[in-house]
């Protein structure tokens, strides 16, 4: 069977999440020296989750090509727990996290740039470098959205989890704080 286009695309995207990250990784700023590094930033996690998330729905989509076919029964158990697992991400992670960095970043840079990205992070991060971080997120979700049927999680689980992983996030940010 051959590949079809939202395949090839979800390939391009994660490769994109991955050059975003070795290059925001390869800029040496006095933050990513300090407690936590690059992993305080809700941003650079977001950015690993869209990562993460399309290396999934890459790794299903050969798992599919493979196993289609086959008439083997453990492989298509495993590729269904591959599926829900892919699902499960979208729906509790990659979505939530993907929307709030984006609505929230540029809410606040149109308010107060000073607030959320000074001038000053001009001379380290290039301005296509803060697009793939800041903005690219929301249209690759929704395109995935858009071309992939997913099964969503029930809505109390989907809560429950994404609101266990911001409360370790807050949780993990306020100690850092004390601790600065």
């Amino acid at each position: 069977m051959a590949l079809v286009p939202c395949q090839v695309l979800r390939v391009a995207i994660l490769l994109s999440y991955c050059s975003i990250l070795c290059n925001y990784k390869a800029i040496e700023m006095p933050s990513h020296q300090t407690y936590g590094g690059s992993w305080k930033f809700l941003t650079f996690i977001d950015l690993v989750i869209q990562a993460v998330f399309f290396g999934i729905c890459v790794l299903t989509d050969l798992s599919s090509l493979l196993t289609r076919g086959s008439g083997n029964q453990e492989q298509e158990r495993q590729l269904r727990k591959l599926i829900s697992l892919r699902d499960w991400t979208l729906a509790v992670l990659a979505f939530p996290v993907g929307v709030f960095v984006v609505a929230v970043f540029w809410t606040i840079y149109a308010y107060d740039r000073e607030m959320i990205y000074p001038r000053l992070l001009d001379n380290f991060i290039p301005g296509w470098l803060n697009h793939g971080m800041h903005t690219t997120v929301l249209p690759f979700i929704l395109i995935e959205m858009r071309t992939s049927h997913h099964q969503y999680p029930s809505r109390s689980s989907g809560l429950a989890a994404i609101c266990t992983f911001s409360v370790g996030y807050i949780l993990w940010y306020r100690r850092r704080k004390r601790e600065a």
